[in-house]
């Protein structure tokens, strides 16, 4: 086992730091050296199944499956430790000049084997049954089946090397550009210098001045960079309208749909159901809290402010970990054990610090190695729900493994079912543990506040990119409107009790997901009203040996859609009561909360 290794931050609490040596040592590691090597030796030899694989035989194409996964795995690897050791610092030129260079050498070996898929695409369907009829090679039936989705959208082997490798200096390009200004944003706060993720956990500290002070920096500083920012997004949208005009996609959303394997009318049902219970959720919600907070309006600083303006608990280290793991052993022994390596083997790194990527994320790395966690802890009830969301993530990675490098990753939509089922876990845990009313309180608005935040507030942001993408369909987008969109999503989305300061406005450009991965957001309104359902079931007893069948449904990673993982819990995605279900989930915590104020 790896010696842990600890940092303090600024409250004098140990923070535990990953320890990326079980990848590589360091960017000069002999072994990534050979590792590279090694790739290039492996995709060599790949290169002459070019032009063949229709003519392959059953034994041939397995084993070309197989050559396939293991440079997808040893790829993976390079290039997941490059991104978590960057992730440590963005603004270290020397990690930002490895990741860059890794990337580059990563992108040109990817190219190389493109037309593997393709080839596979080019194949007739008489053709793809025969080799499926074959024990083996029907174990990637999943994976082939993912491919065949794309099978309409592709293009010929040169032009898809092309878009692979100018993606370098193209799209690639802009999103490092948005990650280094975002990470070099430094807000003033009442004379203190603090980064992005710093001032943002501000917006929900219990002194009111304190959020409003941090909530215009954010905006004044969000504001010196909203031109480049502006001239990023369009041209990230630029980029997407030109592939999908060659790909012949009909919507901006609709390549985001396939890579999700959803259809598009499950998409609208989710989110016409959200918008369509805006007032009897985030509406309702935020007029109670302005009652609370005994105010006639919220000022948007206010949305994630405590109900109660009195210093918050801060939360240690060691208390979130038992809080979580005691979370997941309550409810299945073999998910706790799971959860627990990840602190027993230090794959968790904790502290906010200066250059440190923003938020968290759990990195699936590849099934030969381990996934890794990223937080910004800072003691707060959020930071406890955002490691039980992490680590759910990380277990679902965890299980999926089995599944090989082609087929161990979900979709978008059904990541998240793991992470926000660990969040609720936690919740109902934390919430049966306290007897105090006042801080049940406090529990139930954060947990439904979390819940607004991921359902109403994503579903808005998903708004905010299908307006913004149609129009930047008609030319470039100005700084003002795409303004002027996101003040009016907002305010559609939160309701009529809320202020909107003129910096507010800006507050679109810190969205990472919208550069990142265009139309990603709706993955977590799914993922919410998705378990909201699924956690519905498991309370009501509906399902016999309910935690088993979970555990199942997480150990198929991507050999499943929706339809099949849910079939065992007797939920039906294309239904629209199905998510309604997922709402009223909220509307109960809220009759909750009434109910004891």
């Amino acid at each position: 086992m790896n010696q842990v290794s600890i940092k303090k931050n600024n409250n004098n609490v140990d923070l535990p730091q990953w320890d990326l040596t079980l990848l590589y040592t360091s960017p000069k590691d002999k072994k990534l050296n050979e590792d590279f090597l090694l790739l290039d030796k492996l995709v060599k030899n790949f290169r002459s199944y070019k032009g063949e694989v229709a003519s392959l035989n059953n034994s041939d194409f397995c084993s070309a499956i197989k050559e396939y996964e293991k440079i997808t795995d040893l790829s993976g690897r390079i290039s997941s430790y490059a991104q978590l050791f960057h992730s440590q610092d963005l603004l270290d030129s020397a990690r930002s000049e490895f990741y860059q260079n890794t990337i580059d050498k990563l992108t040109k070996i990817s190219s190389e084997i493109i037309f593997f898929c393709l080839e596979i695409n080019s194949l007739d369907d008489t053709k793809i049954n025969d080799f499926l009829d074959d024990k083996i090679i029907s174990r990637y039936e999943s994976w082939i089946k993912d491919i065949r989705v794309f099978k309409n959208h592709e293009l010929s082997d040169d032009l898809e090397r092309l878009i692979n490798e100018k993606s370098l200096v193209g799209k690639n390009s802009w999103i490092r550009l948005f990650d280094e200004i975002e990470a070099n944003i430094s807000c003033e706060v009442n004379g203190k210098k603090l980064s992005l993720t710093q001032s943002l956990n501000l917006l929900s500290d219990y002194d009111p001045e304190v959020r409003k002070a941090a909530g215009k920096s954010i905006g004044e500083e969000l504001a010196l960079n909203a031109k480049t920012t502006a001239f990023i997004f369009n041209n990230i949208a630029k980029d997407k309208i030109i592939d999908d005009e060659w790909r012949n996609y009909k919507k901006p959303i609709s390549y985001r749909n396939n890579c999700n394997l959803i259809e598009d009318e499950v998409v609208d049902s989710l989110v016409k159901v959200i918008k369509d219970s805006y007032k009897d959720i985030s509406h309702r919600y935020y007029s109670i809290k302005a009652k609370l907070l005994k105010k006639d309006k919220l000022e948007y600083w206010d949305r994630n402010a405590p109900i109660y303006n009195e210093e918050k608990k801060f939360i240690d280290w060691a208390e979130a970990k038992a809080v979580v793991l005691d979370s997941y052993k309550e409810f299945d022994y073999k998910l706790y054990e799971v959860a627990n390596d990840f602190f027993k083997y230090n794959w968790i790194d904790a502290p906010a610090s200066k250059g440190k990527a923003s938020g968290a994320f759990s990195h699936p790395t590849v099934p030969s190695a381990n996934p890794y966690i990223l937080l910004n802890y800072l003691g707060s009830t959020r930071d406890v729900m955002t490691l039980a969301h992490e680590l759910g993530h990380g277990i679902h990675q965890v299980l999926a493994s089995n599944k090989g490098a082609l087929q161990c990753s979900t979709p978008l939509t059904l990541a998240e079912t793991a992470s926000v089922f660990g969040e609720m876990l936690t919740f109902k845990h934390m919430l049966r543990s306290e007897k105090n009313i006042f801080n049940r309180r406090i529990l139930l608005s954060g947990k439904i506040e979390d819940m607004l935040n991921t359902t109403v507030r994503q579903i808005s942001f998903h708004e905010f990119e299908t307006i913004f993408h149609n129009q930047r369909l008609k030319g470039e987008v100005s700084l003002e409107k795409i303004c002027e969109i996101w003040l009016d999503v907002q305010r559609e989305s939160l309701g009529p009790v809320f202020n909107f300061q003129e910096e507010y406005k800006y507050y679109w450009s810190y969205v990472s997901h919208f550069v990142h991965v265009p139309f990603y957001v709706y993955a977590y309104a799914f993922g919410d009203c998705l378990v909201n359902s699924l956690y519905d079931v498991y309370e009501c007893e509906g399902v016999d040996n309910f935690e088993q069948k979970y555990i199942d449904m997480l150990r198929a990673g991507g050999t499943l859609r929706h339809k099949e993982l849910l079939k065992p819990f007797a939920l039906n995605t294309s239904d629209p009561k199905f998510w309604k279900l997922g709402v009223n989930t909220i509307i109960k915590l809220i009759d909750d909360l009434e109910n004891i104020i």
